[in-house]
């Protein structure tokens, strides 16, 4: 497939296939275990020839249902290994490629949108494109001034085709909860949605990207491209070169993948607290590991691409975050458990007790009990296994908490970078971010009996 299916006819009836497909995989297992072989044998082999069609076809759309793809494929070390093995390789694909768009509807676009001598902004221009996303693909080419630069180019039809895939995909929502385990997928989809008209804008991306740019300017760790120029539908930034991470996560040493983990958690939590924005689409193929960090050029620094999904957060993040997470830490249960009711996030006509709150929170906030902390896909996938089991306590206290809108974002953001660095294997000082960034998380009185003795010497 060459070009982005337009019509929602088309791509309507590839995502509607996906159920039937599932329906009939369904009646093979059930066939397996009549002739005598396992529940669970059965059950892993189900569940691995569901991703792989799954993932086929979401791949093969672009649009939405890609962009569902990529955010599902961070969960992947949720998954028990003996599945996730199979179909890793399925799951990356989806974060750095897609299939072109054709050479004369990029040209059409750039005509289009920068005017009929658009070849004339450029001293060079790669036809064939270097990446490809959900909305749209980047072209590598060589500004007028000389500069290395990136071309991000819209597919047309994008904002339709997104929407309409996933309205598709909500409505089978349901069947696809098994794929990864402890993961609502309908809120993901939601959310994903009410982030589509944000995504289509490349003026608010520029804003974005650039007021990182500048931020993080002379920052020994972060490197952000800065803005080219922008217009309708084209989005042109000075180029990055590096090593992708879905590459560290395949084959990247323990130096590269503890570097890179430690710096992805550092502009998780310094990002809002320097720009008042959270970089919202924390998958693989948006980072890069560049050679020249603190160290020299064997050290590394952590780049930064695809701004479209920001969440805005003038102050940071809420303090409360920070707060409930210090509280937990102290096991101050009633101290948690209150501020979580007046935050919402235990509605009115719910009471929970608020030890089995602590006990529910203590193992998630496990990474920031310790100096230094080894995220691994066997810790995500005991995570999970223990909030989706429909037997656990976990399980039946989760039903009962509510997630505020106003913390969706910045929940799912959390959970797909806690995701990526347990892809990474990465050992990660995450307390030393949190005292560094998290508003909230140390004490208040600490920053108020230094300011008292500044006051009294002077």
């Amino acid at each position: 497939m060459s070009d982005l299916p337009r019509k929602a006819v088309t791509r309507t009836a590839k995502l509607a296939a996906l159920p039937l497909g599932f329906a009939g995989r369904a009646t093979w297992g059930l066939g397996k275990r009549i002739v005598g072989e396992s529940a669970e044998i059965v059950g892993r082999e189900l569940q691995q020839r569901t991703a792989d069609q799954l993932f086929k076809v979401l791949g093969e759309l672009k649009g939405g249902a890609m962009k569902f793809g990529q955010a599902l494929s961070v969960f992947e070390s949720a998954l028990p290994e003996e599945v996730a093995g199979p179909y890793r390789a399925a799951l990356t694909k989806l974060q750095e490629a897609a299939p072109p768009m054709p050479t004369r509807t990029v040209h059409t676009v750039l005509e289009e949108r920068l005017g009929e001598d658009w070849r004339q902004l450029f001293a060079e221009f790669d036809d064939k494109p270097s990446a490809a996303a959900s909305i749209g693909q980047v072209h590598r080419a060589v500004w007028h001034d000389g500069r290395e630069v990136a071309v991000k180019v819209q597919y047309p039809g994008a904002g339709e085709a997104l929407l309409s895939d996933l309205n598709q995909l909500g409505r089978f929502a349901r069947l696809l909860g098994p794929l990864v385990p402890g993961i609502d997928i309908k809120p993901l989809i939601n959310e994903l949605r009410d982030r589509v008209s944000e995504e289509l804008d490349y003026g608010l991306e520029a804003q974005a990207q650039q007021a990182h740019a500048e931020e993080f300017a002379d920052d020994p760790d972060v490197v952000v491209p800065a803005v080219v120029h922008q217009g309708e539908q084209v989005l042109i930034t000075e180029w990055l070169e590096g090593v992708p991470l879905s590459e560290v996560i395949a084959d990247g040493t323990q130096e590269q993948r503890d570097r890179a983990g430690q710096l992805l958690a550092r502009f998780l939590f310094s990002g809002p607290a320097r720009t008042g924005l959270l970089h919202a689409d924390p998958h693989p193929g948006n980072f890069r590991l560049l050679p020249g960090g603190p160290e020299g050029e064997e050290d590394w620094r952590l780049g930064v691409l695809d701004f479209g999904t920001v969440d805005r957060l003038p102050g940071g993040l809420p303090e409360t975050i920070g707060a409930s997470l210090r509280m937990t830490l102290e096991s101050d249960a009633e101290a948690v458990y209150e501020l979580l009711c007046t935050e919402g996030f235990v509605k009115d006509s719910i009471e929970l007790d608020p030890d089995a709150v602590l006990d529910y929170l203590l193992p998630i906030i496990e990474p920031a009990v310790v100096d230094e902390f080894t995220f691994t896909r066997s810790w995500m996938r005991s995570q999970a296994a223990r909030i989706a089991d429909p037997r656990s306590p976990a399980h039946q206290l989760g039903k009962q908490l509510n997630l505020p809108p106003a913390y969706l974002l910045i929940h799912r953001v959390t959970l797909s970078t806690i995701g990526v660095l347990c892809q990474l294997g990465a050992a990660v000082r995450l307390r030393e971010e949190l005292e560094e960034w998290l508003p909230g998380f140390l004490p208040e009185d600490d920053g108020g009996e230094e300011e008292e003795e500044s006051a009294a010497e002077a």
